[in-house]
């Protein structure tokens, strides 16, 4: 058991005039409206700080609280290896099945969790899929992190992957440049994926070996889009091997209820270069991958 944790945002202008019942309903699919309803009764959701009632009308600008208490989280691989650390960095090997930061039932077993028993300054300046492994970046310092946050945000980082991917691409090497935004989803309302008015995104793509009915690629991404390279592969027509999520189209397959957080597929995060933001030589971290993604020469 965790030890609970209390989920705070401000009310916006968008939600003001609806109950606090009708709103975390909509807002948080994951409980239905008579769970919220048991909550805010029993003095677990705040309203500016004090309990509030179900019908009670939100104005823009106050604070909800949910005072979540304790509860059994999922299980997950609860370690991490070190790749690198300096006093400035620290970049981590998370293994696949841990998230990267609380959601989704998790808390404690996280890799922000993990790490920050062993350097509590340490702030990631991205983050993995649950069923994603690899190479994961922190930085320990502010310095280290705003000169990152600059060289992440015009592309200066580069992002090289590993994955199994469904069929065989008639290419050796291909860009995918689909962009990516929200689509509907049944339980959580929205997931990225596939979407003509999203954010352009963009994917390289190169086949390292071709099996009997799958390949194993690698992925350089020149943008971080949330689930990139699965959405990316699927619309291409290949997506990953074991993605409950992803499918024809690079869009929720049709009928699922399967959240982006679902495990499943093999997508490992290899390697990250860019210029030490404090030294500023190049810095090139790499993770090997599973044997699963190595190919036949085990490479």
């Amino acid at each position: 058991m965790n030890a609970g944790f209390d989920y705070r945002e401000w009310v916006g202008s968008g939600a003001a005039g609806s109950t606090l019942l009708i709103y975390l309903t909509r807002h948080y699919r994951h409980s239905p409206e008579a769970d919220w309803r048991d909550r805010i009764d029993s003095g677990l959701v705040l309203l500016d700080g004090a309990p509030a009632r179900p019908d009670t009308i939100l104005r823009g600008g106050q604070s909800i609280t949910w005072c979540r208490p304790a509860w059994q989280e999922p299980p997950a691989p609860l370690s991490f290896a070190v790749l690198h650390e300096d006093e400035d960095l620290l970049a981590v090997l998370k293994p696949s099945g841990l998230p990267t930061l609380p959601g989704g039932g998790f808390l404690d077993h996280t890799l922000l969790t993990l790490v920050r028993r062993r350097n509590p300054e340490a702030s990631p300046m991205h983050r993995l899929g649950r069923g994603t492994s690899g190479v994961v970046l922190f930085t320990r310092t502010p310095r280290a992190s705003r000169a990152l946050a600059t060289l992440w945000r015009d592309g200066k980082v580069l992002k090289v992957y590993r994955a199994l991917a469904s069929g065989h691409p008639e290419r050796d090497e291909f860009p995918i440049d689909v962009p990516i935004g929200r689509v509907p989803h049944p339980l959580l309302g929205s997931v990225h994926a596939a979407c003509r008015e999203g954010k352009p995104s963009m994917s390289q793509v190169r086949v390292l070996e071709r099996r009997t009915v799958i390949s194993l690629v690698q992925v350089t991404i020149a943008t971080g889009r949330p689930h990139q390279i699965r959405i990316h592969l699927a619309a291409a027509g290949y997506p990953l091997v074991g993605d409950p999520l992803y499918g024809a189209g690079g869009l929720p397959r049709k009928g699922t209820e399967a959240l982006p957080g679902d495990p499943g597929y093999l997508l490992h995060a290899e390697r990250l270069g860019f210029l030490h933001p404090v030294t500023g030589t190049f810095l090139g971290i790499e993770a090997p991958p599973p044997l699963a993604l190595r190919d036949s020469r085990g490479h």
